[in-house]
């Protein structure tokens, strides 16, 4: 795959410096404007805190960057053009239409393992979706984690899915998913699913060693680190349940379908409480791109220390 990188990215590679990779989606479909942009800025800056550097992902006029410069990250949040929604069967399309847009999970994973980025953050991870016997709507991300060597940091899978439907789809497709502190599947929004996971960790250095096992050792595909959202901002399963039927159902009701439902659900849900849905997306983004800088860190000091 023929890569374009950012000058911070270029520095960094040169340098040993440990990456993230970041979906762009929430930029160009997830989130409004201007909280995309500044979503983006604060997830980058989480991870340099943590001593990585971001490398936020996407296609720009027919090239895959790793890293985007400024205008490019611009150009996605203010949405002045038609932005494409891309997976991993949509990048040969955008490229050889010169077209723009943002990654989802599964592009994201690809052109990461491409890149040699072993890390990466997102809020939420597609999966099954509600209605799945009518529909079979099944996201590509599950297909990517378990072919791609990365480890995925996020708050489980968007809460607008069937999850216990997605968490039986990543054990067949052989994806460990691990809590981060905690022994429950978090829910995007909220910090319980009342579904438990089977292995935890406590800290990135756990999660590092699991990584080299996974990647290095066995030469196996991804993993899933779930990180429970930042409990100020977290909203109560049961009230988020409710607000997802009644969007749902508007959601039927209009007739929307495919890539266009998730961000759909998200403006509904944030529009039905008054802003409370968008202000934990925003905290969890950051917590989870804090903690991948964590664990790119780890993983790095591991194999620099064999």
């Amino acid at each position: 795959m023929h890569l374009r990188y950012s000058e911070e990215v270029r520095r960094a590679r040169e340098q040993g410096v440990p990456l993230v990779a970041q979906e762009t989606s929430v930029v160009a479909q997830g989130l409004p404007y201007p909280d995309n942009l500044g979503a983006a800025r604060a997830c980058e800056e989480a991870v340099r805190r943590a001593g990585a550097v971001p490398a936020p992902i996407a296609v720009v006029d027919g090239e895959v960057w790793v890293g985007l410069e400024e205008a490019h990250m611009r150009r996605l949040a203010e949405g002045k053009e038609r932005l494409l929604k891309l997976a991993s069967r949509d990048l040969a399309v955008a490229i050889a239409q010169k077209a723009t847009g943002g990654t989802t999970v599964s592009a994201t994973c690809e052109v990461a393992a491409a890149a040699g980025i072993r890390v990466f953050a997102t809020g939420g991870i597609g999966g099954v979706h509600r209605g799945v016997a009518e529909q079979m709507d099944i996201s590509q991300d599950i297909w990517a984690l378990a072919r791609f060597p990365v480890a995925v940091v996020c708050a489980g899978a968007k809460s607008v899915l069937d999850l216990p439907k997605t968490l039986e789809a990543l054990e067949t497709a052989a994806v460990p998913v691990l809590g981060v502190g905690t022994d429950e599947l978090p829910s995007f929004y909220s910090r319980s699913s009342g579904l438990p996971l089977e292995h935890r960790v406590e800290d990135a250095a756990s999660a590092a060693a699991i990584c080299r096992a996974r990647f290095e050792t066995l030469g196996q595909g991804g993993l899933l680190f779930t990180v429970p959202p930042p409990e100020e901002t977290a909203l109560p399963r049961a009230e988020v349940e409710l607000h997802i039927a009644s969007a749902l159902a508007e959601a039927e009701r209009q007739g929307i379908r495919g890539k266009a439902v998730t961000p759909f659900l998200l403006s509904e849900m944030a529009r039905r409480t008054s802003g409370k849905t968008l202000r934990a997306n925003l905290a969890l983004l950051t917590n989870n791109a804090r903690f991948a800088g964590q664990l790119a860190v780890a993983y790095a000091q591991g194999a620099a220390g064999r």
